[in-house]
């Protein structure tokens, strides 16, 4: 299994739109090295959702559940999108701030190229970030 996060604005796609949805597809990734994320996706694996923008965090949990395919809201065959369901929607939010200030996740690719809206999590880091959302 791989871990992930995939990035939302709240108020174009929040966490309590993809409970209500239980499940979508991850469509708009314009970005070439977060197409190549999504194309590296596996059913099962699991992504932090995170807002960004506004008050920037992980608010919750989502499951790979269709491995990438077309884009259908394109005709343009560079881009692809995977489905998701809704797992879990996180006690705590772990702000971005925090995510910063934990020297246990100085080499997260959320710290180090924080534009990029779907990036590969390390276990360990997954691992910190769930904890410190279910305190």
């Amino acid at each position: 299994m791989a871990y992930w996060l995939i990035k939302s604005e709240p108020g174009t796609y929040p966490i309590e739109q993809m409970k209500k949805d239980k499940r979508t597809f991850w469509d708009g990734v314009r970005n070439y090295q977060a197409r190549n994320n999504l194309r590296a996706m596996k059913k099962g694996d699991l992504c932090l959702f995170y807002h960004s923008v506004t008050n920037p965090g992980v608010v919750g949990l989502v499951e790979i559940v269709k491995e990438a395919y077309q884009d259908p809201t394109t005709n343009e065959t560079a881009w692809v999108v995977v489905d998701v369901a809704y797992k879990e929607t996180f006690k705590n939010v772990v702000s971005l701030e925090s995510i910063k200030q934990n020297k246990a996740l100085a080499e997260m690719v959320l710290v180090k190229s924080s534009r990029l809206s779907v990036q590969p999590v390390r276990q360990e880091e997954f691992e910190i970030i769930t904890a410190l959302a279910r305190k």
